[in-house]
């Protein structure tokens, strides 16, 4: 099967059912290997669009929530998106009460 190309993050995202946030997100003109890049690659410039986003908080969310693990969303790395993940667990398994009958 092969996989599509696509010029700009508009067209993948026209192609792969869009959130309605997404259509106003400052990366739609850009070039998707700008927010995938190569390990070990700069992430600045992609963060720096993501940051002065309207829907940067929306767009993190949903890579948060659909567990997704590679590029820049929402301003995050996949790295630093687990360790946010990681991090709510933490806190929400503290914030839970202990219901273990002893």
């Amino acid at each position: 099967m092969e996989v599509p190309v696509f010029d700009n993050l508009a067209d993948g995202l026209l192609m792969s059912g869009v959130q309605a946030w997404q259509s106003t997100g400052n990366c739609l003109d850009k070039d998707p290997d700008l927010f995938f890049p190569e390990r070990g690659a700069s992430t600045r410039a992609a963060k720096a669009i993501c940051n002065a986003c309207e829907v940067r908080v929306e767009c993190l969310e949903f890579a948060l929530e659909n567990r997704i693990s590679f590029g820049i969303w929402g301003g995050k790395s996949g790295r630093e998106r687990r360790l946010m993940l990681r991090s709510r667990r933490e806190v929400s398994q503290r914030s839970s009460p202990d219901l273990t009958i002893l």
